[in-house]
């Protein structure tokens, strides 16, 4: 009887007990929190966790501190040399290539880079990512989570045209510069101080207010009660270089030895040696570092006993490597690697990488490849969210990885299964003109610039990914011509992989003012029409056969946000023959020759004056209008 009552009394007591100690009865939620910081240009040497060679004067303790928490990779890529590609990127799971999302801006006809300074011109991007791709926030939505982006956005033609984040999956999204406005009249005079109504000041460490940070803690802050997924785009540490504190531009004077400008303009010293600089890098660290301070304090309240942090996965990489220089003005130095945002050589792509979380070791270093094209993938792993059925991706899952062993280069797997061993970037833009295949230890690079050399071929490592043995980060000895059957295969695995991405290439420039074999060979226009959505171009051949083409349209000529595209068109006879798009305004034809040149109908450099002289379009200025838009 004593027994039964013991029995009875204790189930009495347990609903109780759970009630006092519900950490002890409730186990983690299943749907853990992940939080993605971006920051915009920092370089893979600015921060101090990834000092090789020689110390950076920079200071990061938060950034080092989440690198001790988790695994650091000394190989993470960004999925491009610029911006927006690789936003567009990450956000959708898809290549760059793929999404023929290669550059920034993006949008307009294929145009000589600088009508005759160039030998090569770009081909068409898109100037978005499309409405189609299901983002990381749409197929989080769908999964119950809270989604919310704070800072920079630029997915779209500019920054402010459609779609927003709000069009792609974020419940919530604030586009404050914060600290990052311009100082005005230079960033030599109002500088933030105490002053209660200062819009940016100073908080009790001596850091700017940042109104992208303080937007970020919100959106957590209001979401806390339900798995959530925010998206941190800082604005730092692109351009313009400043520091609003005065301290902290005092700091690095001292530290690195110069003295305190008086010249608000330009910045000579080589290497990193930019106080401004310094200073926005340790102000970016400080505002992750808020982010991850309240993660680290604010329980939990679908976990009660533990803190936010404790069931929330942090990735934290940079869009592209760091903006060496602008005119007038060094600001940073990515050696031991070679150039810098803007190139697919290793200072261009080679980023800050970590990865903290649930289920994740700390204190862990990685020499493995791994790229912001995995983050979709691995997030919707780590949330058990389905992958849309319309989405393909093109980065690999680093779940299984993360928590295994991030030294075991086998445990990353392809979309075939197949363990993954190489990357590609493709950057057919401005004077850089390349294509590079990243093979294990080895990188190719395919230069469409004929001044260069074709291709270059370098072995950055030996034995990859472990021990890793360093050779040539530095990218600076060319083995392309002592090993010729290597820088082949190369190149031949380089363009089967970017042939199945349906990549758009370069064209030869007609404009150009120096030498091209076959320049003098292209056609002319001689005539066109157009019968209903049916358009035409009546071409004269000049010894190169005509072999292709494209009608180039827009659907908003004349807008602010002029926006174009390419819909395929045929060559019948001598005439080049496309459909245009019903709602198209303005049109434009392109053909392209045997030997790759374009010649645009009406032709690219009385499109752009047009446009210099109206100050608007500028390509819809000087198009062919359709009647009746």
């Amino acid at each position: 009887m004593i027994l039964f009552q013991n029995l009875v009394a204790s189930l009495f007591l347990l609903p109780l007990l759970g009630f006092i100690t519900p950490a002890l009865s409730q186990d983690r939620p299943s749907r853990p929190n992940v939080v993605l910081l971006l920051a915009d240009d920092l370089g893979w040497q600015d921060v101090g966790c990834y000092d090789i060679d020689v110390k950076s004067p920079m200071e990061t303790p938060h950034i080092d501190a989440l690198a001790k928490k988790g695994v650091l990779f000394r190989q993470g890529y960004s999925p491009a040399p610029t911006c927006a590609p690789t936003r567009c990127a990450i956000m959708s799971g898809r290549h760059p290539a793929v999404a023929q999302k290669t550059h920034v801006v993006g949008g307009n006809p294929p145009t000589p880079y600088n009508k005759t300074a160039h030998a090569v011109m770009d081909p068409w991007i898109s100037g978005r990512m499309k409405l189609s791709e299901v983002t990381i926030a749409e197929a989080l939505q769908g999964n119950g989570y809270a989604t919310g982006h704070t800072g920079k956005w630029h997915m779209a033609i500019d920054h402010n045209a459609f779609p927003q984040p709000e069009d792609q999956g974020f419940e919530f999204t604030r586009h404050d510069l914060g600290e990052s406005r311009a100082m005005r009249p230079n960033r030599l005079e109002g500088f933030a101080s105490r002053a209660k109504n200062d819009r940016y000041q100073l908080d009790q460490f001596g850091f700017p207010k940042d109104q992208t940070t303080l937007d970020a803690i919100e959106f957590i802050e209001k979401n806390r009660d339900k798995p959530f997924f925010l998206y941190y785009a800082a604005w730092l540490v692109h351009t313009p270089i400043h520091s609003r504190s005065k301290a902290l531009l005092n700091k690095y004077c001292d530290k690195l030895g110069v003295d305190f400008p008086t010249n608000p303009n330009g910045w000579e010293l080589k290497g990193q040696q930019n106080p401004y600089y310094c200073a926005m890098v340790e102000m970016l660290d400080h505002y992750f570092g808020m982010v991850i301070q309240y993660l680290e304090e604010t329980d939990d309240p679908r976990w009660p006993g533990h803190k936010l942090i404790e069931n929330t996965y942090i990735i934290l990489t940079s869009d592209n490597g760091g903006m060496e220089r602008v005119p007038g003005e060094i600001i940073t130095d990515n050696y031991p690697l070679d150039k810098g945002k803007i190139n697919a050589k290793e200072g261009g792509v080679r980023v800050p990488f970590i990865i903290s979380g649930p289920k994740i070791k700390a204190n862990q270093e990685s020499n493995v490849m791994v790229n912001g094209l995995d983050f979709y993938p691995t997030i919707l792993a780590w949330t058990g969210t389905k992958r849309p059925k319309v989405q393909n991706v093109d980065g690999s899952d680093l779940r299984n990885f993360l928590e295994t062993d991030p030294q075991s280069a086998n445990l990353i797997k392809d979309s075939h299964g197949e363990t993954r061993d190489s990357m590609v970037w493709h950057f057919p833009h401005g004077v850089a003109q390349q294509s590079t295949l990243r093979e294990n230890g080895w990188k190719l690079i395919y230069n469409y610039m004929p001044q260069k050399p074709r291709l270059e071929l370098y072995q950055l490592y030996r034995d990859y990914p472990t021990p890793s043995k360093r050779i040539d980060i530095e990218e600076a000895r060319n083995l392309a011509a002592e090993m010729p059957h290597k820088a082949e295969q190369m190149r031949k695995k380089l363009f089967y992989k970017l042939d199945a991405m349906n990549a758009s290439y370069p064209y030869q420039n007609p404009y150009y003012k120096g030498i091209s074999a076959h320049k003098e060979m292209v056609c002319s226009l001689v005539g066109n029409g157009k019968s209903g959505n049916e358009v035409w171009a009546q071409f004269k051949e000049h010894g190169s056969r005509v072999t292709g083409g494209q009608i180039c349209y827009t659907l908003n000529g004349g807008m602010k946000s002029e926006e174009w595209y390419v819909t395929p068109a045929q060559i019948k006879g001598n005439r080049l023959i496309g459909v245009l798009p019903i709602g198209s305004t303005h049109y434009v034809f392109n053909l392209v020759d045997e030997h790759n040149f374009l010649v645009s109908y009406p032709e690219m450099p009385d499109m752009l004056e047009a446009g210099k002289k109206k100050g608007q379009g500028p390509y819809s200025n000087a198009a062919i209008k359709v009647a009746g838009n």
